[in-house]
C-alpha cells in the first residue's frame, strides 16, 4: 500500500484526508528523528523538510531559527535557497518549449544563443554544441561548481560578453557527463530568447504561477524579510552569516528561493506524471514531458552507496537525466534526485516516481545538503512499509495470453494456444508434449488458479502450486494486434 496521507502535520492537501494509524505515526518519528540528528551533527542553524505522497505534503517540520538575531523559528513558511535544484526548473522549460516547437533538444545550441557561432572548439571534429547535451551535461565543459556558484550576480551584458568571448573545453562535445552550471545558465538564456522575456519571467508565469507556488521566485530581496532563512556557513564553532547574492544569468542554475509549502507542489506535480495512463492533463506541461526528465545521458556509473546511509552494501547505477540525476537502488528503486550547494544553504530532493512519494529537505548553511538524512529518512520509509509500489493492472491481452499458457498445461499441447510464428520454430511440437509430460510427472496436478503478475501489458510471470511442487512460468505476446504468444516458459521450482 502507498503511504498513508492521514497525519496531524498535513498541511497541502488535494485530496480528502482519513484518520491515521500508530505505525505511520511511529514512522513519521523516526524520519523526525533522522532529520533532528542530522542538523545537530552538522551544524545548521535552520531546516526544513517535507515528505508528499499521493499528491500531499502529508509531514512537514522546521528545526531551528531563520537567522540567529531574530531567533524566529524555522516553518513551513519560511524562503530558503535551493541553489541546484533549480536546474529542474529551467530543464522543464527547455522541454516546454520544444513542446510548443519551438525549439529542438538535438538543434545546435548556437541557433538560439548566436553569441555561439563563433567558438572555437577542442578538434576539428568536434559536434557542435546540441541543447539536449547542456540539459545533459555533456557538452564537455569543465565541472564548474567551484566558480560557478558565484556567479549567480551576473548580469545579462557580462554574460553575453562570456559567452562571445567562447570558453575553454574539457573534451569534445558528446564524450562524457561532466557537471556544468555555464550550460545550465545558457540554457537560461535559451529560454530568454526564445520565449521573448526574461528567463525569470518565464519560469513564475509558466510553471511557477500555474503550479499555486506564489511565495516562490529569485529576487530574495524582494522576497517578505521576516520569512527568509539567512545562509550562515559554520566557521571557528560559530556561524557567520553569508553575503546575500542578488539574482542574475546565473539564476537558470540556481537562484530559486522557495518554502516548503510551495516546493511540495513542485514535487506533487512532477509524481503526478506516473504512472503513464488516461486522462486530462492538468500540470503546466504534459505528463508524458514530465516523466522525460528520467532520461539519462546514457553516460551511466556505479558506484557503492554511502555506508553512512545504512542498509546493507548497495551498488546504485547512476545517470543523468534532464536537471536530474536518475539512481536504481537495491532498497529503493528508481531514484529521481538532485542535490543544492550555494553559499548559505543546502538542499535535497528524492523522488520515487513509482511508488508516489517525495522527500526534500533544505538547510541555511553553505554547502549543508542533507542528503544523508533525507536517504536515511527514505529508507526507514520503505522498511516500516510505506514504499510499497502499486501492482501493475493485467491487461486485457496480458489474461488471454494467460488463459492460453493454462490451456497449454492442462491439454498438454502446445497447439491449444494462439502462437506467434517463431513458437514451433524455436522448439518444435513433439518436444513441447514430451516436456510438459514430464513436468506434470514432476510435480503433479497443478490447479494453476493463481493470479498472473505483470511485467507489462504484454508479460508476466507466474507460480502455481501443484500436487507435489511448484511451478515456475512466464508468457509474453507478440508484438501484433491478435493475441499471439511469442514465449512460454514453465519450469519446476528448486528450493
Amino acid at each position: 500500500m502507498r503511504f498513508r496521507t492521514a497525519l496531524a502535520c498535513l498541511l497541502l492537501t488535494l485530496a480528502p484526508a482519513v484518520e491515521a494509524a500508530a505505525p505511520e505515526k511511529a514512522t513519521l518519528a523516526e524520519v523526525d528523528r533522522i532529520f533532528a540528528d542530522w542538523r545537530l551533527a552538522a551544524h545548521v542553524p535552520g531546516l526544513v523538510y517535507g515528505v508528499v505522497a499521493d499528491g500531499k505534503l502529508v509531514h512537514v517540520k522546521g528545526l531551528g531559527v531563520q537567522d540567529t538575531e531574530s531567533r524566529r523559528p524555522v516553518t513551513a513558511e519560511s524562503l530558503f535557497r535551493i541553489a541546484s535544484m533549480s536546474k529542474a526548473f529551467t530543464a522543464l522549460a527547455i522541454l516546454k518549449l520544444r513542446d510548443e516547437g519551438k525549439l529542438s533538444l538535438d538543434a545546435p545550441a548556437e541557433n538560439y544563443v548566436p553569441e555561439m557561432k563563433g567558438w572555437r572548439y577542442p578538434t576539428s571534429d568536434s559536434p557542435r554544441i546540441t541543447v539536449r547535451q547542456l540539459l545533459t551535461h555533456t557538452a564537455g565543459f569543465v565541472e564548474d561548481n567551484p566558480w560557478g556558484d558565484r556567479q549567480q550576480v551576473v548580469p545579462e551584458d557580462e554574460f553575453t560578453a562570456m559567452l562571445k568571448a567562447g570558453v575553454p573545453f574539457a573534451r569534445a562535445p558528446g564524450l562524457a557527463m561532466e557537471y556544468s552550471n555555464f550550460g545550465y545558465a545558457t540554457l537560461g538564456r535559451i529560454v530568454t530568447n526564445v520565449s521573448n522575456m526574461p528567463y525569470q519571467d518565464y519560469i513564475r508565469r509558466e510553471i511557477m504561477q500555474p503550479l499555486g507556488m506564489r511565495s516562490t521566485g529569485f529576487d530574495v530581496f524582494a522576497s517578505p524579510q521576516n520569512r527568509r532563512a539567512i545562509g550562515y556557513r559554520w566557521q571557528d564553532n560559530r556561524w557567520v552569516r553569508e553575503p546575500d547574492m542578488k539574482d542574475g544569468t546565473f539564476g537558470a542554475m540556481g537562484g530559486v528561493e522557495t518554502s516548503a509549502s510551495d516546493y511540495a507542489r513542485w514535487v506533487s506535480f512532477l509524481l503526478s506524471a506516473w504512472p503513464a495512463r488516461d486522462g486530462p492533463e492538468q500540470g503546466p506541461v504534459r505528463r508524458s514531458t514530465a516523466r522525460e526528465i528520467v532520461t539519462g545521458a546514457n553516460f551511466a556509473a556505479a558506484a557503492m552507496r554511502n555506508a553512512a546511509i545504512g542498509g546493507a552494501p548497495c551498488r546504485q547505477a547512476t545517470a543523468y537525466g534532464m536537471g536530474w540525476r536518475v539512481l536504481d537502488d537495491c532498497d529503493l528503486g528508481r531514484v529521481v534526485t538532485h542535490t543544492g550547494g550555494y553559499p548559505g544553504y543546502g538542499s535535497v530532493v528524492l523522488l520515487l516516481p513509482e511508488k508516489g512519494v517525495g522527500i526534500f529537505a533544505f538547510s541555511s548553511k553553505t554547502y549543508g545538503g542533507p542528503s544523508l538524512a533525507a536517504f536515511r529518512a527514505a529508507l526507514a520509509l520503505q522498511k516500516a512499509g510505506a514504499l510499497a509500489e502499486p501492482a501493475l493492472p493485467v491487461s486485457a491481452g496480458l489474461a488471454a495470453a494467460y488463459d492460453a499458457a493454462r490451456a497449454v498445461w492442462r491439454s498438454g499441447e502446445i497447439g491449444s494456444a494462439p502462437l506467434a510464428n517463431n513458437m514451433l520454430m524455436d522448439r518444435d511440437a513433439p518436444r513441447w508434449k514430451t516436456m510438459l509430460a514430464g513436468l506434470k510427472a514432476e510435480v503433479g496436478t497443478c490447479a494453476a488458479s493463481e493470479a498472473i503478475i505483470p511485467v507489462s501489458a504484454m508479460e508476466g510471470r507466474f507460480s502455481w502450486t501443484c500436487e507435489h511442487g511448484r511451478i515456475s512460468g512466464r508468457v509474453q505476446r507478440a508484438p501484433t494486434p491478435a493475441v499471439t504468444i511469442q514465449a512460454l516458459e514453465f519450469s519446476a521450482a528448486t528450493p
